[in-house]
């Protein structure tokens, strides 16, 4: 044992464990392991017993810390890796015996550590080498201690917490509400995540390593609600490009939710909890697990279910902004309506009437009949989840083993939508009940909403998802060579109904029997229910998408350098995806129609090949001043799509330790995108029309233009470089704490999207959108658009009439350069005989330098109106003793500038406290007993601060992709092991 080592132990004033004196087994040995979860020293006793192997620790080391259960056969370094989850220690060989110390811990752990046992097992998200970890990359890290602690009852609103996490994108609080941030291509009330706000299709997910098929309209995000959170270890969050790691989509970043594998035992969950009364939310989870000598298999079931949260239920739901000083967005489209006449006057219809004995006397001119849509729909969808969970391991040989695992889920909704399929209403004078206002005799148009006829509009659907693999691992030797395979497919249906069909509509409008036309004039009481039968329509989609792959893989050591092993992993991967949409129209036809969406490509074929090398340059063995040790990485990935071609991305990673306790880290890589599949697809569906816009340049104030909006040709793949440089400190003289601060750096080019939602001011802010706007086009590029198939000209232009072309397709269109910085500073001393747990992470972003269109100069767009905030914090207060365990988090939210309405305004920052409590009854020496659990979340019950939110065709007064309209919920929970 190096003697100095042992007297900087004693010199501590710490009595030392010595464990064992026996001289260490060969790590890779198996050994049966029956150690259950207690107190850390007492754990590592009874591993070092089995084990044979000396460990020596400090007693005042391992005080109040826990260790987690490890069972079955492993090797001793997975053991000692598995005992040591979470407690931030981490083991040294020093002259063949292990000594632990205080740094960063072991992977997996919970203190965001990018270090991990040189010799252990695991496999960390960021690099394909075991043990590891993504050298100069941060990862976050949430065990299940934290997913308990957090209080939350699902993955969405878990990661939904993290300072790095956006709201903007594919969410059920967005859809309905905007279509920015790609919340448009969301049709089943799914959950994504969104790092930095760079955009779902962005931020790669994978269970256990393995991408899930995913949803939504192209297949572009993993659809967070499908994934139980009873089922989850732990979920490791990269926030660092690692297209060279992982491929496509890892821009942003990675994560990777880690399933319970081991689990071995039986546990029941029950929870249950409610939104102030007006949403309640009820969940069962079940998990089995057993082990033999060779193998192990889990079971895991949950069933959730939420109410919808009805609009009326929240004040700051609606479209009448006037309360919070905002204008009135209110529309015409009411019950009883609002009736225009051939000279464009307005005429309200009066209320309390049938409009059967309507008269023109009795009409109300110069007014309109307002209607808040929003008001009477319901905010967030009802929702019923089940899933199932079911993983296997068999050791076929004493070095060949067989891993399997199964997901699948299937998510009910239903939610009273916002109708959005509203148009006013010509009325015949055939009409019998036909009123005309000025006496003209000409038809009227009536803006009328027909949820009193038809019943409140609908929106519900059904999402099936499924993701099995299965894989051989080989070791030879310290080499470890994996064959797998896995397969996923997603299957949504979604259908909107309660909706007037046009054609059967005008048809009823037009009819001149008494009982049988449409009676459009009244309150929606007097209608024959045939003839609303007749009129109800509908509109849904199909959605399937499929993927399968194939991985070869291999990991070991090549050469030992004084400061370790040369490690180097490789890998081939095959990946087939596919996907097809198919709409179901019973709106604009007589007869429904279903139309698969035309121009989409073929299956993808996605060929790829890696490798990445590990090197320690200075280690235990060569540390000299300044150098306690130095790890370098290199990986590098080639992949080959059979629609958009080839790309390269490489990646470099340093991490430099100077003295214990203290490490410099950075790197340094490319990432891309690949288009998703309706991005492909091309103008041939497109719709090509004239209107008019607000334009100051213009002598009348509006310009007759060709709006473009679609999909254009020749989209390719997203590109961006990224850089990181961060530095963790965890002192061994100051047990307990720790601090990762990590600078950031995202230069992304060529991405994929349209600003149609700011079509309003395509000519008013030119400085933004002139790259998109073709003033004065030539005569053969109109000939070319007023002759396209898709083209259409309700204004009866001619093509001397256009002043200007603005283009709204889909395409690569916009950059954007951002950078800031992340932190998460922790301190977990031991007080009045348990362990306080306080710290603070956030996340702070200098600027996110945007250019919307091309030729247009970049715009600094961090802190406004649907871009991410500068800053968000999330602070944290625990502490626990024998089983107790109180947490609070105190969540903020900066303020920002609401850059859309005509006059800018600042919208004010928001701050929520969560708090949870728990108590464990009954003995845990072999982890049986109950947990008990109240959490609540937003306790003060704080509402989001007002924002003048307008979509194109409806409000909101706030904003849902920066704040929640849950309110105050409190949730209770019981957890027996048995």
């Amino acid at each position: 044992m190096n003697k100095n080592l042992l007297a900087a132990f004693l010199a501590t004033g710490c009595a030392v464990g010595a464990l064992c004196p026996v001289a260490a087994h060969a790590q890779t040995e198996q050994r049966d392991y029956d150690i259950a979860a207690q107190p850390l020293g007492d754990a590592l006793r009874e591993y070092s017993d089995v084990s044979g192997r000396q460990i020596i620790f400090a007693t005042d080391l391992v005080k109040g810390r826990r260790s987690t259960s490890v069972r079955g056969r492993m090797s001793s370094d997975r053991a000692l890796s598995r005992l040591l989850t979470g407690s931030g220690l981490q083991p040294e060989l020093v002259d063949g015996a292990l000594v632990l110390r205080v740094g960063n811990a072991p992977v997996p752990a919970s203190d965001g550590s990018t270090e991990a046992s040189e010799d252990s097992a695991i496999i960390v998200t960021g690099t394909r080498i075991r043990g590891a970890g993504p050298t100069g990359s941060p990862v976050l890290t949430l065990d299940r201690s934290e997913i308990e602690k957090s209080g939350t009852g699902s993955v969405q609103q878990l990661l939904q917490a993290l300072p790095q996490s956006f709201g903007g994108g594919p969410n059920e609080t967005t859809l309905g509400a905007t279509t920015r941030n790609g919340s448009g291509t969301d049709g089943t009330f799914a959950s994504s995540i969104n790092l930095r706000g760079l955009g779902p299709s962005s931020t790669l997910v994978l269970i256990d390593g393995a991408r899930p098929a995913l949803g939504g309209l192209g297949g572009v995000f993993a659809d967070l609600s499908l994934i139980p959170l009873s089922a989850i270890e732990r979920i490791e969050v990269l926030t660092d490009g690692a297209s060279a790691i992982y491929g496509a989509d890892a821009v942003a970043g990675v994560v990777n939710i880690r399933l319970r594998n081991s689990f071995k035992g039986a546990e029941t969950s029950v929870r249950i909890g409610t939104a102030d009364g007006d949403m309640g939310e009820r969940q069962f989870g079940q998990i089995f697990g057993t082990r033999w000598d060779g193998g192990h298999v889990t079971l895991a079931y949950q069933f959730s279910e939420r109410d919808a949260l009805a609009a009326a239920d929240r004040r700051f739901a609606t479209e009448d902004l006037r309360p919070f000083g905002g204008p009135d967005y209110r529309s015409l489209f009411a019950a009883p309506g609002t009736i225009t006449a051939a000279n464009g006057q307005t005429f309200a219809i009066p209320p309390g009437q049938d409009g059967t004995a309507l008269t023109p006397a009795d009409l109300i001119a110069g007014t309109r009949n307002p209607g808040d849509r929003r008001a009477a729909s319901d905010l967030l969808p009802r929702q019923r989840v089940h899933s199932l969970y079911l993983a296997g391991e068999l050791d076929l040989t004493s070095s060949l083993t067989l891993r399997t695992s199964i997901l699948a889920a299937q998510r009910d909704y239903r939610k009273v939508a916002l109708n959005q399929y509203l148009s006013a209403a010509r009325v015949p004078v055939t009409n019998p009940y036909y009123v005309d206002p000025i006496g003209t005799n000409q038809p009227v148009t009536v803006n009328y909403n027909f949820a009193n006829d038809l019943g409140a509009p609908i929106d519900a659907g059904r999402v099936r998802g499924i993701s099995a693999a299965a894989g051989l691992e080989q070791a030879l030797g310290r080499w470890r060579v994996q064959l797998g395979g896995a397969y996923g497919r997603q299957k949504s249906r979604s259908d909107s109904i309660n909706i007037p069909n046009r054609t059967r509509l005008t048809a009823a409008l037009t009819e001149t029997n008494p009982a049988t036309a449409f009676n459009i004039f009244g309150d929606g009481t007097a209608n024959n229910p045939a003839t609303i039968a007749a009129i109800r329509g509908s509109i849904g989609s199909r959605d399937d998408f499929e993927s399968w792959s194939a991985a070869l893989r291999a990991d070991g050591p090549l050469l030992r350098l004084p400061g370790g092993d040369v490690r180097l992993a490789l890998g081939a991967e095959y990946r087939r995806e596919r996907y097809f949409n198919l709409t179901i129209n019973d709106l604009s036809r007589a007869a429904p129609s279903m139309t698969p969406l035309t121009g989409l490509p073929g299956p993808r074929h996605v060929r790829s090949a890696y490798a990445e090398l590990f090197v320690p340059l200075f280690g235990q063995d060569n540390a000299v001043p300044g150098f306690h040790r130095l790890d370098l990485s290199i990986a590098g990935r080639v992949e080959d799509y059979s629609d958009v071609g080839r790309t390269t991305n490489p990646k470099v990673g340093v991490r430099w330790e100077p003295l214990r306790g203290f490490a410099l880290r950075g790197s340094y890589g490319t990432s891309f995108r690949a288009p998703a599949f309706d991005e492909l697809i091309g103008p041939t569906v497109s719709n090509y029309t004239t209107f008019q816009l607000p334009d100051p340049m213009s002598p009348t104030g509006t310009a007759n233009v060709i709006g473009l909006f679609g999909y254009g040709p020749g989209i390719k793949p997203e590109r961006a470089t990224t850089w990181t440089a961060g530095v963790d400190i965890a002192p061994a003289a100051l047990p307990g704490f720790k601090a990762a601060v990590t600078y950031y750096d995202v230069d992304y080019r060529d991405r994929i999207g349209s600003v149609t939602e700011d079509y309003l001011r395509f000519l008013t802010r030119r400085d933004l959108f002139g790259g998109i706007v073709n003033d004065n086009p030539s005569p053969e590029l109109l000939a070319y658009y007023f002759a396209f198939p898709t083209f259409t000209n309700p204004l009866g232009l001619a093509p001397g009439d256009v002043d200007a072309i603005v283009d709204g397709q889909v395409r690569n269109l916009s950059s954007v350069r951002q950078s800031g910085i992340d932190f998460d500073i922790g301190y977990a001393p031991g007080l009045a005989g348990g362990t306080i747990d306080v710290g603070l992470a956030g996340s702070h972003i200098f600027r996110i330098d945007r250019r919307l269109t091309p030729g247009t100069p970049a715009i600094d767009v961090v802190g406004t109106f649907a871009n991410p905030s500068k800053w968000r914090l999330r602070g944290r207060a625990g502490w626990s003793k024998n089983g107790f365990a109180a947490t609070a988090f105190v969540n903020y939210i900066g303020g920002y500038l609401n850059q859309i309405p005509t006059v800018a305004a600042r919208v004010p920052s928001w701050t929520t406290v969560d708090l949870s409590l728990s108590q464990r009854f009954g003995s845990d020496e072999n982890e049986r007993g109950l947990q008990l659990a109240i959490s609540a979340l937003n306790i003060f019950d704080r509402d989001p601060p007002y924002v003048e939110s307008r979509t194109n065709n409806s409000a909101l007064a706030y904003d849902p992709e920066k704040a929640s309209p849950v309110g105050r919920s409190i949730a209770v929970q019981a957890t027996i092991r048995w």
